[in-house]
């Protein structure tokens, strides 16, 4: 394999680490959902449907310690936190957009699909 720049094997293979990030099955969906600024974990718990409160706390954790976003301590009575995406989780609210606005453009169809798969006759094994 012939690379060039910053594009070392071990560079390519360590993409999976971003790969994760976007695989995973609510970061982006918290990235998203902090795309109009700071939200409160509260917010957050309500607008990412079907999360737990500690699949949250696992994912804003995973998020911060990728610089994807911050955690601000707000010193007021009672105190609060609220979480803000970073300048390179904005760039990566930007570059998976298409891919949620895709994945919502799409639901039906996907939904349509399943249902159809799932009447067929299993085929018989050879």
């Amino acid at each position: 394999m012939t690379t060039t720049g910053s594009e070392s094997p071990d560079n390519a293979c360590r993409t999976r680490i971003v790969l994760d990030i976007v695989g995973d099955k609510w970061s982006l969906l918290v990235v998203r959902n902090l795309r109009n600024g700071p939200r409160r974990f509260t917010e957050l718990k309500r607008e990412v449907d079907g999360i737990s409160q500690r699949m949250l706390t696992v994912t804003l954790r995973s998020l911060e310690r990728d610089g994807i976003l911050t955690r601000t301590v707000h010193n007021v009575m009672p105190p609060h936190v609220s979480y803000e995406l970073t300048p390179m989780g904005t760039t990566l609210r930007g570059a998976t957009a298409p891919l949620l606005e895709w994945s919502v453009a799409h639901l039906t169809h996907i939904d349509a699909a399943r249902a159809e798969y799932d009447t067929r006759p299993n085929p018989q094994p050879n």
